[in-house]
Parts: structure tokens; C-alpha cells; sequence
């Protein structure tokens, strides 16, 4: 919930914004050329170009990489969280040179991920909405990798409480939060290993919409406080690309300390383990299968709207919360024809506050289908939109990238 924008569901009318966004990449494009003729009085040896050189299908590629250009990133929201809304991202991409591979320190590691800088606005039918700002990049001489974002949200949340009396009762929160964050990371040697150090910053103010529960049930600082969370983490990702994988692992663990040493107004230790492994099969590879398992523990008083939740498609965030959080989802991606690929997934999870209650807590599931097209394939870059089931209801996903964006 910090970082709600960092992934999932971003929406507007696409056709339109797509449409606009390629006229402005057209313009931008020719003004670039006019301004290299002017300067170095030759001809540009790159001319705009929205098709890739081997199939010569649509693909942002070489916009991306030779123009400086940007991705527009039109979504409709869909998440059920948050209800029907858009969104808006334009992303910048820098790709690096990657290692000469004959080297041998260099054979086993994976590519540099390109750096991206972007920005994101949203608004729902909840009349949630926010902006921000990010950036991912890497100092290659360093082997070091960074992470920033900040923004602004104001969201409109359902949540739920277990009384003794009445069971289980839906409430409506409004959450107003100034969020920041920055993670460093150094390579370790020459391998895929990583470590490093993190910090969130949260100022948070939240009240009930609905005025069902009462007050007095709600601790005063969880209306009105400010998070600070300093964290570290350990890091294996050898995966052949960040955005949709084919092959590869990515494993994480962190554990981030909110104190009130460090400026918080909540005392809690918040745990994190996860892992994504992709494979291709078959002899043309045209099958890959995903497994992801995810795991989180959070130990003390943490305020209710930031307790883990089940990161399902198909169940909406904050629907299952609790101190342990734990799941897994497998995901299917069949390439049926040239750039085209038809997606399966399906998942279980479980949410618990003690493990003396986790015999008697129910597993939730999840279920689904989608569809992605290769928008850029130097960049193994993926898009398209997933169907999901969960228990209660259905669900639809804009993805860019892999819907395991963590």
C-alpha cells in the first residue's frame, strides 16, 4: 500500500492516449533530426521508426534506445480496491552496454537493467487519486544500484475488522500519505548477489468514511503519524530481463525496523522473503513457466492499513490482512504466434496473526487467463491485460511488464 502505483493497476482510455502519445513521439522525433542536421550538417544515420528490423512488427525499441524516447503508459484501473479509474505514466529508458560476455567474470551475470525515470497520475471511481515520481538506475564503475520514489496519495480504502459480537464488518477509510523511498544496492564481486540498505517515509493521516465501527477501536495514532523505516536486504537475480523474464531467479529478503528511535510513531519489525523462478520448455521454447512464493511477518504495533495483504490478481489489496502473509502463484506463458503470447495462472495464499491460528485460517485462491504482446523486444519488454478470479469476484489487469513486479 506504500507504494501503491509501483505496480498494478493504472487506467485510462487507451486508444485515444496511445494514439496522442505517438504523434507526440512522431514530433519529438522529427525536431530531433532537424537539430542533428543543424549541428553536425550530416544526414542522421537513424530515422524514426515505430517497426523492429527482423520482423518489422510494432515495436518501441529502437525509439526507445537511439531517440532518448519515452513509453507513454496509459492504463485503466480495474483494481478492486481502489474501483474503475485511469492513469498516466510516462517512462524514460536508458539501456546500458552490457560486460563483453567472452570475459570470463563476466559469463555467469546477468544484464544490466536499463535505467528508468518516469512519473504517474491517477484517479478512480472511489475518487482515490495520486501522483509521483521515480527512478531506477545503475552506476556501472560503482556496481551499484539505486531505487527513489516519492509522491503524494489520497486514497479512499475498504478494510475489515473481526468483532466478537458482529463477525467480520466492512469499513471505508480515506488515507492521505506522503510517501518516500530509497534503496541502494552493491553488487557483490563479480556474481548475481546483491546487498543493501533501504528507508521508507511514510506521513500519514487517515479517518473512517463510513462511521461503522466506532473510535475508540482505532488507536490514536493510527489516524494521524509518521513512518520511518530504515531497512536492509540481500538479493540473488539472474534473470535474462527485469521486465518479462524467460528464464532465471530472482530471490529477496529484507527486513525494515520502524522505531521510534528512528522517528516513528509505531514500534514494529516488518519481514520480507520472496522468490520468482522462470524456465523455458520444450524445444523451440516457446512455453515458459513461473513459480513465485512470497512470505511476510510483521512483529508489533503497526497500524491496520499497512498490514500485509494477499497480492493476488483477482482479490482486492487489503481484503485478507494479517501479521503473516504467505502465497504462492504459478504463471504460464505460451508464445502463440510471432509476438503474441496467451497467459494461465492460479494461486493459493493464507493470512494469519498467530501461528497457533493457522490450522483454523482459510486458503485463498485465485484464477486466470491474459494475453501479451512484445512492445520492445531489445528490451524483452512485454504488455497486455489478465482476467483474474479469486474468491469473491473477478478482476481485470492492465500489465506492463510481468504481473511479479517487486
Amino acid at each position: 500500500m506504500l507504494l501503491l502505483a509501483e505496480k498494478n493497476s493504472w487506467i485510462f482510455f487507451i486508444k485515444p492516449l496511445v494514439a496522442v502519445g505517438l504523434v507526440i513521439l512522431l514530433l519529438c522525433s522529427c525536431l530531433l533530426v532537424q537539430a542533428q542536421d543543424s549541428i553536425k550538417q550530416k544526414p542522421a544515420k537513424w530515422k524514426f521508426t515505430l517497426h523492429d528490423s527482423l520482423d518489422h512488427a510494432i515495436d518501441l525499441s529502437d525509439w526507445i534506445i537511439n531517440a532518448n524516447g519515452f513509453v507513454p503508459v496509459p492504463d485503466i484501473i480495474t483494481e478492486p480496491a481502489v474501483g474503475f479509474g485511469g492513469a498516466i505514466a510516462p517512462i524514460l529508458m536508458h539501456k546500458h552496454h552490457q560486460p563483453v560476455q567472452t570475459l570470463n567474470r563476466y559469463k555467469k551475470l546477468a544484464p544490466i537493467p536499463p535505467d528508468i525515470t518516469g512519473g504517474f497520475a491517477f484517479y478512480t471511481a472511489s475518487k482515490s487519486w495520486g501522483a509521483g515520481l521515480f527512478r531506477s538506475g545503475t552506476i556501472v564503475p560503482w556496481h551499484l544500484s539505486y531505487k527513489v520514489f516519492a509522491g503524494y496519495m489520497n486514497m479512499n480504502l475498504n478494510f475489515y475488522k473481526t468483532l466478537p459480537s458482529l463477525g467480520e464488518v466492512k469499513f471505508k477509510t480515506n488515507i492521505k500519505s506522503i510517501p518516500a523511498f530509497l534503496r541502494l544496492q552493491k553488487q557483490l564481486g563479480y556474481s548475481n548477489w546483491s546487498a543493501g540498505i533501504q528507508y521508507v517515509f511514510v506521513k500519514t493521516t487517515a479517518k473512517q468514511i463510513s462511521h461503522i465501527l466506532p473510535d475508540s477501536l482505532f488507536k490514536p495514532k493510527e489516524l494521524d503519524n509518521i513512518s520511518s523505516i530504515p531497512g536492509v536486504l540481500v538479493e540473488f537475480d539472474n534473470r535474462d530481463n527485469i521486465f518479462t523474464p524467460n528464464k532465471g531467479s530472482k530471490i529477496h529478503v529484507d527486513a525494515n525496523f520502524s522505531y521510534e528511535a528512528f522517528g516513528s510513531d509505531f514500534n514494529y519489525t516488518h519481514m520480507n522473503g520472496f522468490f520468482y523462478k522462470y524456465f523455458p520448455i520444450g524445444h523451440k521454447k516457446k512455453w515458459v513457466s513461473g513459480f513465485r512464493g512470497d512470505y511476510q511477518q510483521v512483529i508489533g504495533d503497526i497500524p491496520f492499513y499497512f498490514k500485509p495483504s494477499l497480492d493476488l490478481r483477482g482479490i482486492p489489496r487489503g481484503r485478507y490482512q494479517g501479521n503473516v502473509n504467505m502465497l504462492a502463484e504459478t504463471e504460464q506463458r505460451w508464445n502463440v504466434f510471432r509476438r503474441w503470447s496467451a497467459v494461465f495462472f492460479t494461486g493459493v495464499g493464507k493470512v494469519f496473526d498467530e501461528y497457533a491460528d493457522f490450522g483454523s485460517s482459510g486458503w485463498e485462491y485465485n484464477y486466470g487467463t491474459g494475453f501479451r504482446y512484445m512492445l520492445a523486444r531489445k528490451f524483452g519488454l512485454y504488455m497486455g491485460a489478465d482476467v483474474a478470479r479469486g474468491p469473491e469476484q473477478w478482476g481485470f489487469y492492465i500489465q506492463f511488464g510481468s504481473a511479479w513486479l517487486k
